[in-house]
Protein backbone atom coordinates (compact mmCIF):
# COMPACT_ATOMS: atom_id res chain seq x y z
CA UNK A 1 0.00 0.00 0.00
CA UNK A 2 1.43 3.38 -0.97
CA UNK A 3 1.34 6.51 1.14
CA UNK A 4 0.56 9.92 -0.23
CA UNK A 5 0.61 13.42 1.15
CA UNK A 6 -0.07 16.98 0.04
CA UNK A 7 2.36 19.89 -0.09
CA UNK A 8 0.84 23.37 -0.33
CA UNK A 9 2.63 26.58 -1.25
CA UNK A 10 0.22 29.39 -0.40
CA UNK A 11 0.14 32.96 -1.72
CA UNK A 12 3.46 33.02 -3.57
CA UNK A 13 3.80 36.60 -4.89
CA UNK A 14 5.47 37.67 -8.13
CA UNK A 15 5.61 40.76 -10.32
CA UNK A 16 4.82 39.89 -13.94
CA UNK A 17 3.22 41.15 -17.15
CA UNK A 18 0.40 38.75 -18.08
CA UNK A 19 -2.90 39.78 -19.63
CA UNK A 20 -4.65 40.61 -22.86
CA UNK A 21 -4.35 44.40 -22.72
CA UNK A 22 -1.21 46.27 -23.81
CA UNK A 23 -1.11 48.30 -20.59
CA UNK A 24 -0.94 45.05 -18.58
CA UNK A 25 2.24 44.13 -20.40
CA UNK A 26 3.63 47.67 -20.15
CA UNK A 27 2.84 48.30 -16.47
CA UNK A 28 2.92 44.79 -15.05
CA UNK A 29 1.36 43.83 -11.73
CA UNK A 30 1.51 41.39 -8.85
CA UNK A 31 0.23 37.87 -9.27
CA UNK A 32 -0.36 35.40 -6.44
CA UNK A 33 -0.04 31.64 -6.83
CA UNK A 34 -1.17 28.73 -4.68
CA UNK A 35 0.13 25.25 -5.47
CA UNK A 36 -1.48 22.17 -3.97
CA UNK A 37 0.65 19.14 -4.83
CA UNK A 38 -0.40 15.54 -4.20
CA UNK A 39 2.76 13.50 -3.81
CA UNK A 40 3.43 9.77 -3.76
CA UNK A 41 5.60 9.25 -0.69
CA UNK A 42 7.94 6.47 -1.85
CA UNK A 43 10.53 6.21 0.96
CA UNK A 44 10.59 9.92 1.87
CA UNK A 45 8.57 9.66 5.08
CA UNK A 46 10.53 6.67 6.38
CA UNK A 47 13.98 7.94 5.38
CA UNK A 48 13.28 11.58 6.30
CA UNK A 49 15.20 12.51 3.13
CA UNK A 50 14.67 15.71 1.16
CA UNK A 51 16.05 13.92 -1.89
CA UNK A 52 13.01 11.61 -1.92
CA UNK A 53 10.33 14.29 -1.78
CA UNK A 54 9.35 17.55 -3.46
CA UNK A 55 11.79 20.21 -2.28
CA UNK A 56 9.45 23.18 -1.88
CA UNK A 57 12.28 25.67 -2.26
CA UNK A 58 12.93 24.27 -5.72
CA UNK A 59 9.17 24.10 -6.39
CA UNK A 60 8.92 27.82 -5.56
CA UNK A 61 11.73 28.54 -8.02
CA UNK A 62 9.96 26.56 -10.76
CA UNK A 63 6.79 28.62 -10.16
CA UNK A 64 8.76 31.87 -10.13
CA UNK A 65 10.56 31.10 -13.40
CA UNK A 66 7.27 30.36 -15.16
CA UNK A 67 5.34 33.33 -13.74
CA UNK A 68 8.13 35.84 -14.42
CA UNK A 69 8.96 34.29 -17.80
CA UNK A 70 7.13 34.82 -21.06
CA UNK A 71 3.85 36.70 -21.16
CA UNK A 72 0.59 34.76 -21.27
CA UNK A 73 -2.72 36.38 -22.22
CA UNK A 74 -4.73 34.06 -19.95
CA UNK A 75 -4.03 33.32 -16.31
CA UNK A 76 -5.62 29.94 -17.03
CA UNK A 77 -2.77 29.17 -19.43
CA UNK A 78 -0.28 30.40 -16.83
CA UNK A 79 -1.77 28.08 -14.18
CA UNK A 80 -1.60 25.08 -16.52
CA UNK A 81 2.02 25.82 -17.43
CA UNK A 82 2.91 25.96 -13.73
CA UNK A 83 1.15 22.65 -13.05
CA UNK A 84 2.89 20.93 -15.95
CA UNK A 85 6.26 22.43 -15.02
CA UNK A 86 6.03 21.17 -11.45
CA UNK A 87 4.94 17.68 -12.54
CA UNK A 88 7.80 17.56 -15.04
CA UNK A 89 10.37 18.62 -12.42
CA UNK A 90 9.04 16.25 -9.76
CA UNK A 91 7.76 12.92 -11.14
CA UNK A 92 6.43 11.96 -7.70
CA UNK A 93 3.70 14.64 -8.04
CA UNK A 94 0.50 12.90 -9.14
CA UNK A 95 -1.80 15.93 -9.06
CA UNK A 96 -1.06 19.64 -9.16
CA UNK A 97 -3.83 22.12 -8.46
CA UNK A 98 -2.63 25.63 -9.26
CA UNK A 99 -4.54 28.79 -8.41
CA UNK A 100 -3.50 32.14 -9.86
CA UNK A 101 -4.91 35.40 -8.46
CA UNK A 102 -4.81 38.71 -10.31
CA UNK A 103 -5.73 41.58 -7.96
CA UNK A 104 -5.75 44.33 -10.60
CA UNK A 105 -7.85 42.70 -13.28
CA UNK A 106 -9.20 45.25 -15.79
CA UNK A 107 -12.91 44.95 -15.00
CA UNK A 108 -15.47 47.77 -14.81
CA UNK A 109 -16.15 47.39 -11.10
CA UNK A 110 -14.73 46.90 -7.63
CA UNK A 111 -13.38 43.49 -6.63
CA UNK A 112 -10.59 42.03 -4.54
CA UNK A 113 -9.15 39.84 -7.29
CA UNK A 114 -9.92 37.47 -10.13
CA UNK A 115 -8.65 33.95 -9.69
CA UNK A 116 -8.57 30.72 -11.66
CA UNK A 117 -7.69 27.20 -10.58
CA UNK A 118 -6.40 24.48 -12.87
CA UNK A 119 -5.94 20.83 -11.93
CA UNK A 120 -3.39 18.71 -13.79
CA UNK A 121 -2.99 14.95 -13.26
CA UNK A 122 0.40 13.50 -14.10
Amino acid sequence: MSTGYTITLQNCAFFARHGVHDEEEFLGQRFFVDAELDVIASDALETDSIADTVNYGIAFTVIEEIVTGRRRYLIEALALDIAKGLCEKFPQIKRAKITVRKPNAPVPGVLDFVQVSVEHFA
